[in-house]
Formats: structure tokens, C-alpha cells, sequence
């Protein structure tokens, strides 16, 4: 499976140098020269590492990493932030914004190509995490006064896709109740309608389970998710005739 990576520099050059160093090692990477347009691609994509130079017009590397770790999607997604401040204030701005590692300018491609293999522990992580099992399970949402029956399509870590008889008002925040298994205990706890699929099919993301939760949710499904990521390994094996 290929790892997509995020490059926002205003520097045209310096872009795309840092583009290839992670083409090389195997990252599809989007390398983007207008901070703004990253915003909006962060909004809708899921990316495995993100690389922001600090100086740039607005919004600028720090603003542009704070505005990632409020996003739903890239949340915990490893951020680098490059600058050519050699300044100590640089890096402690950087880190207060959320960024996951910093490196000064001029780039050095030993230490970025480390830092880059350092991403890869919490890129597994976060593959784990949104990695989609296909799974039947009766579902409740209370919104409100209202209660709202289905099934899950899919389910991960981190939320799963729903089916019923219509969908609830994208944003709204519902208590979830999630049977996983006949005879097992339901999974409770707080979630937010994210998308709406059609008019039966909602993303519901699980942002609010307790610890307690949380784990029972582990438990059950990270077999599962195993077993789906050796799968499409296998499909990606190449055949030798």
C-alpha cells in the first residue's frame, strides 16, 4: 500500500527537491507551492505524512499545522516543519503549533530521509487505525429525543459506515450503541455524524469512547484488522511464474 505525503513549500525549487526525495522511498506525494489550496486538501484527504515550510504567506507553516491538528482527518498525522529561522524560538513554535519534528533550513537530505523513517511507526499506527474491516453489526444513534436503528457496512478504529432507514443531520453528535457479536456487551460511548453518504448511509466518527470503551472496541476488531491487512499484502505480491 502505497503512503501519500503532503508538501506545501512556496518555494518552488525547494518543493520539489523534498518531492523527490520521497518519491524515492516510496511515498506518492502531493507537493504544493500555495498554502491555501493544502488546506483544503487536508480537509478532504488522509495523508501519512505531512511536510510544511515554516515561512510562507498566509497561512504560514506553524498556522497551517495548527489547522491540520484541528482537522478530522489528519489529526495525528506526522507533521515536519522546515525553517530557515536559526533561531531556538523557531522550533518551540513550531512544536507548541502540534508539529512532530523540526529541521532548519538548508535542507539537509540525511536528516529528512531520517526523520521521514522516524513517521513510519506512527504511520502504521494510523493505518491500523482507519483501516476499514467490512462488518454486519447492528448499530443505535440517539440524536436527541430521536433514536435511529441500523447496521454497520464497515468499521475501524477510529468510525465506521452505517446503513438504515434514512441518515441523521451531518454534524450532529449522537451516543452510540454498537453490538459487535451476539452475547457480547454493546460498545457505548459518544460520536459525530461526519458524512452522509446517500440518503440511507452515514461516516460516523468515534471521537468520544472512554478508555474502558475504547479497548473493548481494540480488542475485538484489531484481529480483524490484521487479517484484512495481511490480505491485501498478499494481493500485492507479485505472482512469479
Amino acid at each position: 500500500m502505497s503512503r501519500r505525503a503532503l508538501v506545501v513549500d512556496d518555494k518552488p525549487v525547494e518543493c520539489q527537491f523534498i518531492r523527490r526525495i520521497l518519491e524515492a522511498v516510496g511515498h506518492e506525494t502531493l507537493a504544493l507551492t500555495n498554502a491555501q489550496e493544502a488546506t483544503r486538501h487536508l480537509r478532504s484527504e488522509k495523508f501519512s505524512v505531512a511536510i510544511f515550510d515554516m515561512r510562507m504567506s498566509v497561512p504560514d507553516g506553524v498556522e497551517l499545522t495548527r489547522r491540520t491538528r484541528d482537522s478530522g482527518l489528519n489529526q495525528r498525522t506526522p507533521i515536519i516543519v522546515l525553517s530557515d529561522d536559526q533561531s531556538s524560538g523557531a522550533a518551540s513554535l513550531a512544536f507548541s503549533a502540534g508539529a512532530s519534528f523540526f529541521q532548519y533550513k538548508p535542507i539537509d537530505k540525511s536528516r529528512l530521509l531520517r526523520l521521514i523513517h522516524a513517521t513510519e511507526g506512527a504511520i502504521e499506527h494510523e493505518r491500523r487505525r482507519f483501516r476499514r474491516v467490512p462488518l454486519c453489526s447492528k448499530v443505535k444513534l440517539r440524536f436527541g429525543a430521536k433514536e435511529w436503528f441500523g447496521e454497520t457496512i464497515d468499521l475501524s478504529l477510529d468510525g465506521m459506515q452505517v446503513r438504515g432507514t434514512e441518515h441523521l443531520p451531518a454534524g450532529s453528535t449522537v451516543s452510540v450503541s454498537l453490538l459487535l457479536s451476539p452475547g457480547m456487551r454493546p460498545v457505548e460511548g459518544q460520536g459525530s455524524v461526519v458524512r452522509i453518504l446517500s440518503d440511507d448511509r452515514m461516516g460516523i466518527q468515534l471521537n468520544q469512547l472512554t478508555l474502558e470503551e475504547s479497548g473493548r472496541l481494540q480488542e475485538f476488531l484489531l484481529p480483524l484488522i490484521f487479517r484484512e491487512g495481511q490480505r491485501e499484502q498478499a494481493m500485492h505480491v507479485p505472482q512469479i511464474a
